[in-house]
């Protein structure tokens, strides 16, 4: 067989090299930041060290929490958030739909949640104007900053924000995209060419959530995985180039599914370069995924934490999908290596597959 071709990274993309380094030199020197001793005090200044230069590769100037990803900060921002009520979109990671069982914030058929929705829909009772400078008193509302499944980019800077706390789970952007303006922001480091394992809860406030006792300034108990964070920080200090090949590459296989008599999803929106779904009309998703692992090609659909049961997929449900062609979308997603004969050798498989269907 050919070597495999891994277009997947929007699951996970492989370290950098400047990550495995830093993590094997740190693993030589390892201590417990938290122990008194002259060790365990070096540990301290290198992980503080790590979180200046973390803040500052992503132009972040609140707090920053380390945890062991993006999923855990989500569970620590919205689980313990101080306000009575918490909110999302429809079309969130299933990390955030876990811990937000409540209302849902809709979606239009490019997956976009409306700019407006804040001045209506969220205004805070206990105000005329729906402003207040209480934390406590302000709903939280979650919305992701790149979807996990179709790429799409929320415009969250249109959003008003003096009535809510706005929670984003930048999985997806970090390292890749800037910051959005937000009050409390999830990352993880494997998603950018850091390892497995480690992320952070960024915070304008510390206030925002309640305290936990523990590590990292009381708010999440546990040792912290110096290693892991050494190892993100020279991730993000790589300045690796993930998208200027990438919006190339996806809209080359735009036009060709699209001439095929594909479907692109979100077609018409705003998109990260690095992460595309495609229909392909009559094949199942799950069909689609076996095929192509056998032609040595690593795709998938949905996400990579719910793919496994290959249920059908919430966030194209939520854009207005039906079930049946919900069920025939598959994703494909960039790393920084991925070139023009890569994304020739899946066509060259995706209309092969398409051909038979068709005949």
């Amino acid at each position: 067989m050919a070597d495999r071709l891994y277009l997947d990274h929007a699951a996970t993309t492989p370290m950098l090299a400047e990550a495995k380094a830093a993590m094997m030199a740190a693993m030589e020197r390892w201590a417990n930041p938290s122990s008194p001793h002259a060790d365990g005090r070096a540990a301290r200044a290198a992980l503080e060290d790590a979180r200046g230069r973390i803040a500052g590769m992503l132009g972040w100037d609140g707090h920053v929490l380390f945890t062991s990803g993006a999923s855990e900060a989500i569970a620590i921002g919205l689980g313990r958030a101080k306000t009575g009520r918490v909110t999302a979109s429809a079309v969130e990671h299933d990390a955030v739909l876990r811990v937000v069982r409540g209302e849902r914030i809709g979606v239009d058929w490019e997956g976009l949640v409306s700019s407006s929705f804040a001045l209506e829909e969220l205004k805070n009772p206990s105000t005329g104007s729906g402003r207040t400078e209480r934390l406590e008193e302000r709903p939280v509302v979650a919305i992701q900053h790149v979807n996990n499944e179709t790429g799409v980019v929320q415009p969250l800077w249109q959003i008003d924000r003096r009535a809510i706390t706005l929670f984003a789970d930048c999985a997806q952007s970090a390292g890749k995209l800037a910051l959005p303006d937000a009050d409390m922001i999830a990352i993880s480091a494997h998603k950018f060419g850091g390892p497995p394992g480690v992320g952070a809860l960024l915070l304008r406030d510390l206030g925002l959530i309640e305290p936990s006792g523990g590590q990292e300034q009381g708010y999440r108990a546990g040792t912290e995985n110096l290693p892991g964070v050494l190892a993100m920080a020279a991730a993000l200090e790589a300045r690796t180039d993930w998208l200027t090949g990438a919006a190339g590459l996806r809209a080359r296989l735009d036009a060709a599914i699209k001439a095929a008599g594909g479907e692109v999803v979100a077609r018409d929106a705003p998109r990260i370069p690095a992460i595309a779904s495609y229909r392909m009309p009559g094949v199942s998703a799950r069909a689609q995924l076996i095929r192509f692992d056998l032609a040595g090609i690593s795709v998938s659909a949905g996400s990579a934490c719910s793919s496994g049961s290959l249920k059908t997929s919430h966030v194209l449900r939520a854009m207005g999908w039906d079930d049946e062609a919900a069920g025939e979308v598959v994703r494909v997603s960039f790393g920084p290596e991925t070139n023009d004969a890569d994304v020739d050798r899946f066509l060259s498989e995706w209309m092969k597959m398409a051909g038979r269907a068709g005949r």
